[in-house]
């Protein structure tokens, strides 16, 4: 814009209109000649202040310029300071603990209770602990002496004597545990957890020695911790005779996932005058095998019992009376059973 005014300028407004004004006038004396706006009849000689003078630069409006845009910076990372040496209190000598899943195998990462003992016991006689932590790689500070280190992680412990004189001393302990997680089904469906639970044994099931278990009523999804070696579980769906026994393998580092399988159904237990009608209320029932062996008894209008697969007689009692029905169970097929008071 400020160029084409410049060359208005210069030109001498050749145009016929006047820029920035709005209102015509004659056109003037040649180009370079001053021009006299006084009337005709008063015309006197033009004087300095009479002469026509080029139009000062008219500003051209410049829109401001947008603020530039506010760059988020990330913060900075915090320098890393290097790791400082503990200081060790007078008297007292370090001690670092440590513990791995075997030779060549990770390191354990957590889940460990380390106890730190005397190695004689007490004036009672008892071997009380006088440290205990759970850290995975505690540091501690005893003084100079004999200790016993005891290590735990679940139902796998291990121990070690240690000599503390002034030097720092480090233990790596071996700790060869794994992990059993367990999950019972019907088929491909899945057992609900609050229905079925599991006992875990040492040992296969077909071997003699200690059969205590190591742990009963583990639940669905639990993770229990156990040394590595054989075990066998015994797998509870409900509480009549829908029970499983199968050997398994832990090893050291691994979480050993087993599912049992339970070819078993739901029997939902009637009694009723007719076919089809009310269920009589305090009724006593007994479910037993072809054999007469009884797996369940139980006091109702509608009982619920899991059974395995197989042939079975109830034996509903009401009012004095005595009624039976023969019944067969399919795996993974829940049904009703009606006996009918005739």
């Amino acid at each position: 814009m400020a160029f084409a005014v410049a060359l208005l300028v210069c030109s001498g407004f050749a145009s016929q209109s006047q820029p920035f004004t709005g209102t015509t006038a004659p056109v003037g004396p040649a180009m370079g000649e001053p021009q006299n706006l006084a009337p005709p009849g008063n015309r006197a000689a033009p004087g300095p202040s009479d002469v026509l003078r080029p139009p000062a630069p008219i500003p051209v409006p410049v829109a401001p310029l947008p603020a530039p845009p506010q760059v988020e910076r990330a913060p900075s990372a915090p320098v890393p300071q290097p790791a400082l040496a503990p200081v060790v209190p007078a008297g007292q000598v370090a001690l670092y603990l440590s513990a791995r899943f075997g030779r060549d195998l990770p390191q354990v990462p957590g889940g460990i209770v380390w106890r730190i003992f005397p190695d004689r016991p007490d004036a009672t006689g008892a071997m009380r602990p006088i440290r205990e932590d759970k850290s995975a790689s505690p540091m501690l500070f005893l003084p100079p002496g004999s200790y016993i280190v005891h290590a735990t992680m679940g139902h796998a412990h291990t121990l070690k004597k240690v000599q503390l004189r002034t030097e720092t001393v480090r233990e790596v302990f071996e700790l060869p545990a794994g992990g059993i997680r367990i999950e019972g089904r019907v088929g491909d469906a899945r057992i609900p957890p609050s229905q079925i639970h599991f006992d875990i044994f040492r040992g296969s099931q077909f071997e003699q020695g200690d059969k205590r278990p190591v742990r009963q009523n583990v639940l669905t999804g639990e993770v229990l911790l156990v040394p590595e070696g054989t075990y066998h579980i015994v797998s509870h769906y409900g509480d009549g005779n829908a029970v499983v026994r199968s050997d398994i393998r832990v090893q050291a580092a691994r979480v050993t996932d087993v599912t049992v399988n339970h070819r078993a159904a739901i029997v939902t237990l009637k009694l009723v005058a007719t076919g089809g009608g009310e269920a009589l209320a305090n009724t006593q029932w007994s479910v037993l095998t072809p054999g007469g062996d009884v797996i369940k008894e139980s006091i109702g209008a509608f009982p619920r019992v899991v059974l395995a697969e197989g042939d079975y007689r109830v034996i509903a009692r009401n009012e004095g009376r005595s009624f039976q029905h023969d019944f067969n169970v399919t795996p993974g097929v829940d049904r009703e059973i009606e006996v009918v008071a005739r």
